[in-house]
């Protein structure tokens, strides 16, 4: 029997701050387009702008959680 491997937790966290690192560079681009617009939903606009923090403090985390903390 073949086994599949199977990824550590180490190869997950950064696949999952992968893909959060794209949907804040989508985030960004939306709230750049809704800038441009005449017409902006301010609403709308500072829920993107939320979102995105939201996502930064998560990627954040990611980064922590990957990185060992090295005491000198």
């Amino acid at each position: 029997m073949t086994e599949t491997p199977e990824m550590t937790r180490k190869q997950v966290l950064q696949a999952e701050m992968v893909l959060l690192r794209q949907e804040h560079r989508d985030l960004d681009a939306a709230i750049a387009a809704l800038q441009d617009t005449l017409n902006v939903d301010m609403l709308t606009l500072k829920r993107l702008k939320r979102n995105k923090l939201s996502l930064k403090d998560k990627i954040a985390r990611l980064e922590d959680a990957i990185t060992p903390d090295i005491i000198a």
